[in-house]
């Protein structure tokens, strides 16, 4: 999904000639920290709440602390996750979405992107999860997809990331199944190191109680 299929135009922009005191009457009725300041359709920057709370007069206008602006923008035609980089490295709860010319084309909420978020890393999908930890080396996509496969699960989504501590590689697998003891126990056949999972053990139970059974015939 690009930016721009999430621009969302209800939150309003900023004139340069607006005064402070309509910029900060904004922000509390649209709840934000940040708006964008534009002239003559062309994004300008970001003005933060807190900067706006210092100026000396409410009735002076934006333009005088343009040296305080916010350079920070997505173009329209780059993934969604450009825009969740930027929010978080800024601390903002918009990002403005210009296109090539700087034209400022309106701004993506962090809800907004919070909830594309967790759709993209299926979040909103039923299954279980597991979280295993090995070294870079060690990772395979193949091998783990094989093991899930094998146990009739299939991969909705997988995540990467490096612990800085350790240097280790820790993967994240959403699985489109919650009953998963027989994936977890693959797994650990081949020497993966399980961290955690979440899921049912349902499979794991009745395995359980079928072998109790056995034995209790074998003993009778």
């Amino acid at each position: 999904m690009l930016t721009i299929d999430l621009v969302n135009k209800n939150i309003p922009r900023l004139q340069l000639q607006d005064s402070v005191s309509k910029g900060l009457r904004l922000m509390s009725d649209f709840r934000v920290s940040h708006l964008p300041v534009v002239s003559d359709e062309k994004f300008l920057g970001l003005i933060s709440e807190e900067d706006l709370l210092d100026a000396e007069d409410g009735k002076n206008s934006i333009e005088v602390l343009q040296h305080h602006f916010i350079q920070a923008s997505v173009k329209a035609n780059v993934h969604f996750l450009n825009a969740v980089n930027s929010s978080i490295q800024l601390e903002t709860n918009v990002v403005p979405v210009v296109n090539a010319a700087n034209d400022y084309l309106g701004v993506i909420s962090t809800a907004d992107l919070l909830k594309t978020l967790g759709n993209f890393s299926g979040a909103d999908e039923i299954g279980g999860i597991v979280v295993l930890e090995m070294e870079r080396s060690q990772f395979a996509i193949s091998e783990i997809s094989r093991i899930v496969e094998s146990n009739d699960c299939h991969i909705l989504h997988l995540n990467t990331t490096i612990n800085p501590i350790t240097g280790l590689l820790t993967v994240t697998i959403h699985l489109n199944n919650k009953e998963i003891a027989s994936v977890i126990a693959t797994f650990e056949r081949y020497d993966y190191t399980v961290i955690y999972y979440f899921g049912n053990e349902k499979f794991e139970n009745e395995i359980d109680i079928n072998y109790r059974h056995f034995m209790n015939y074998l003993n009778l």
